[in-house]
């Protein structure tokens, strides 16, 4: 059965080590942590890797964050893929729980996420299931 799991998180950016600036785009490294509130009460840990393009709105991005919590109660970890890039403004967005990664209560966990910044908030709507682990 698909479930619904929706609330805010404040997320802290940090550079880790110099960004690469060369003509067309400028890469950097950094690190994330994120306090998810409502029905998903979890922190994550994870790495971002971005390019930003001389193209005002245009940039990419990949991460991988391990999220630990409780999911509707259920107690486990899990972690996150992001994509991302942005076309001169336009964003594009996938991010999904990577294959057999929920550990504890979570274990068979699928899903993906999608995130929304209103007037500076943050907020998910994540669409999952719970199957039953092998």
């Amino acid at each position: 059965m698909t479930t619904h799991a929706k609330g805010t998180f404040e997320v802290q950016l940090k550079p880790q080590g110099p960004q690469d600036k060369a003509d067309g785009a400028t890469l950097a490294r950094m690190s994330i942590v994120k306090q998810f509130h409502g029905d998903l009460e979890a922190v994550s840990k994870g790495e971002m890797l971005s390019a930003m393009t001389e193209v005002r709105g245009s940039a990419g991005y990949v991460a991988i964050e391990r999220v630990t919590g409780t999911l509707h109660g259920r107690a486990g970890a899990f972690v996150l893929q992001h994509t991302g890039t942005m076309t001169r403004d336009a964003p594009q967005l996938m991010v999904s729980v990577v294959p057999d990664s929920a550990t504890g209560q979570l274990a068979g966990l699928t899903g993906t996420m999608t995130i929304d910044i209103v007037d500076g908030g943050h907020f998910y709507d994540f669409t999952y299931v719970l199957a039953e682990s092998d």
